[in-house]
């Protein structure tokens, strides 16, 4: 007997479940992973025994050791916070295809830091004096590093005859993802799920045309108005509309909202679809160029 599949509603490319589960994958299209580093979150529970030994030292009276147990929180607190950071600006890095390198290098100084602030506790919070603490603080450094690594320090794909268009593209792409950034952060104020899911796929889109901004920098000035202008006023809309929508749940402002993300999406992929055309209309010039040049030099 032949096996027959099975279909029904919520069976894969049928009905309304298929189409839903479609659209929240569409969300997450060229939206870079985001890792759990759970070394790195571990960073903020190794600072807190220096925070208690603090207190403790302020119940004792005990001024110096005071400084030396909350001046080493502060520093290995501080080193977990420029770490996770650091983890997050390399995801992002990784993630594109044209970027420039972090202009802080946090990572490096968050182990720098999580160094002094182990160096400092062991010196003369555990009484082990300066060398040992020395010691114990360049072993906490390189164990930072070998844990976590060092930061992006080149860019990446501005190498070669394009470098100063692939510098400028990363750079344009760097303030749009920010500009995004802020918008979707301001649509998760809207206290509205399908609303907020509405946003970010406007967000799929934009990061579209990114991508194919940095696969041929020379688009960026056919884009940059997208990247820029449209953007500034999509981000600022909808930081306006999250503050009115919050406070009066207005349908008609919701509406207008909506009609206007529906704009800038159509607005995104028709000029997407027009800088891939340019593209491909490119491409059969100069192929039809070289075809009449190598029948000229009596090549089939």
């Amino acid at each position: 007997m032949a096996a027959r599949r099975y279909r029904g509603a919520y069976s894969p490319g049928e009905g309304t479940a298929s189409k839903e589960a479609e659209a929240t994958a569409n969300r997450f299209r060229n939206r870079p992973a985001r890792r759990v580093h759970g070394g790195a979150r571990l960073l903020y529970v190794a600072a807190l025994p220096m925070l208690v030994a603090g207190v403790m030292e302020i119940f004792a009276g005990d001024a110096f050791g005071m400084a030396v147990e909350l001046g080493s929180f502060v520093l290995l607190l501080g080193a977990a916070i420029l770490i996770n950071e650091g983890l997050r600006a390399e995801e992002a890095f990784n993630s594109r295809t044209v970027a420039n390198p972090p202009a802080i290098p946090r990572k490096l100084i968050g182990a720098v830091a999580a160094g002094l602030g182990v160096g400092l506790g062991a010196a003369f919070g555990w009484g082990l004096g300066i060398i040992s603490g020395a010691a114990f603080g360049v072993a906490a450094t390189g164990a930072a590093l070998l844990g976590f690594g060092l930061d992006p320090m080149r860019g990446k794909g501005t190498e070669g005859v394009y470098d100063m268009d692939g510098r400028r593209v990363a750079a344009a792409v760097d303030r749009a993802e920010a500009l995004l950034a802020e918008m979707l952060e301001a649509a998760r104020g809207f206290g509205d799920r399908a609303l907020e899911e509405r946003v970010e796929r406007f967000g799929v889109a934009a990061r579209e045309m990114f991508r194919q901004v940095e696969a041929d920098p020379r688009d960026l000035n056919r884009a940059r108005k997208f990247l820029g202008v449209y953007l500034t006023g999509a981000r600022d809309a909808t930081v306006k509309f999250a503050d009115l929508y919050r406070r009066s749940r207005d349908a008609q402002a919701r509406t207008d909202y909506e009609a206007l993300l529906d704009d800038l999406e159509e607005s995104f992929t028709a000029h997407r679809a027009l800088l891939m055309q340019d593209d491909r209309s490119e491409l059969d010039v100069e192929i039809e160029v070289l075809r009449k040049r190598l029948k000229q030099e009596g090549i089939a």
